[in-house]
C-alpha cells in the first residue's frame, strides 16, 4: 500500500471525512456515465449506494476499535453486498422482443457498493484504481463490444409444427448454420380433431446483410413443419 494515503486509514474526523468524500467522488464518477445514457439508476443513486457502503464499513470499524465490541467487522459489509442485489434487480427489464436490459446498470450498482466498502476501509488506492477500471469498461471497452456486435441483430423466428420431437431437428439445423440461439419458447395447442400442434419462437442472432432465406427454406422443408416466419 502507498504510504502517502496512510493518513486516511486513521480513525479520526479528518480521515473519516476523506473516506466519505472519496466514496461520493467514486460513486459519482460511475453514476454520471449511467446518467448520461439515461439509465434508471444514475448519478445520485450511485453516490448514495457508494456512500452508504462506506458508512457501513466505518460503523463496523468504530464498533470494533472504539467501543471494543469484538464482532466480525466484515458482517455488515457482507449484508451490503447481498442487499444491493434487490436494488439492482429493479433496474433489469425484459423487453417485448425478449431482450434483457439493465444488467450493466445493475452490475455498476453492485460494483459501486463494493468500492464504497473499500473507501470506508481506508483502502484509498484500491478505490481509485477500481473506479478507473470501471470507467474504462463503461466508456472504452463498450466501443470494442459494439464494433464486434453491431453487425448482429436478434430475430425471432416463429415455427409451427406437428410432433414434439420435431423441435430437435429445428435446433439442429440452427446450430449447423452456426447461428447463436439465445432463447426458445414452445407452446402447444390442440386442434378440433384432437391432434396436438406445437409452435416455437426461437430468438436467433444473425447478420442482417446475409440472406437468411436459406435458413427459412431449410426449416420449412423439415418433416412435420407447417410454417416458418420472422416475427
Amino acid at each position: 500500500m502507498l504510504s502517502c494515503f496512510d493518513f486516511a486509514r486513521e480513525m479520526n474526523f479528518w480521515a473519516i471525512a476523506v473516506r466519505m468524500v472519496l466514496a461520493v467522488v467514486c460513486g459519482g464518477l460511475i453514476g454520471i456515465e449511467r446518467e448520461y445514457k439515461r439509465r434508471p439508476a444514475g448519478f445520485r443513486t450511485h453516490i448514495l449506494i457508494c456512500l452508504g457502503a462506506a458508512i457501513t464499513t466505518l460503523t463496523s470499524q468504530f464498533l470494533y476499535l472504539k467501543l471494543n465490541l469484538y464482532t466480525d467487522v466484515a458482517r455488515l459489509g457482507a449484508q451490503v453486498v447481498a442487499g444491493i442485489g434487490f436494488i439492482g434487480a429493479g433496474t433489469i427489464i425484459v423487453t417485448n422482443r425478449q431482450r434483457v436490459k439493465g444488467l450493466t446498470t445493475a452490475a455498476g450498482l453492485w460494483t459501486s457498493a463494493i468500492i464504497g466498502l473499500v473507501c470506508g476501509a481506508g483502502y484509498v488506492e484500491c478505490a481509485i484504481f477500481a473506479t478507473l477500471m470501471v470507467l474504462v469498461a463503461e466508456l472504452l471497452l463498450v466501443k470494442i463490444e459494439y464494433r464486434f456486435a453491431r453487425k448482429l441483430t436478434d430475430v425471432n423466428l416463429y415455427v409451427e409444427y406437428y410432433k414434439a420431437e420435431t423441435i430437435e431437428n429445428i435446433v439442429r439445423v440452427i446450430r449447423e448454420k452456426r447461428i447463436k440461439m439465445s432463447g426458445l419458447e414452445i407452446s402447444r395447442v390442440t386442434d378440433e380433431d384432437g391432434r396436438h400442434r406445437y409452435s416455437a419462437v426461437a430468438t436467433v442472432q444473425i447478420n442482417k446483410r446475409k440472406l437468411d432465406d436459406e435458413l427459412v427454406k431449410i426449416l420449412t422443408g423439415l418433416e412435420n413443419v407447417l410454417a416458418v416466419e420472422e416475427l
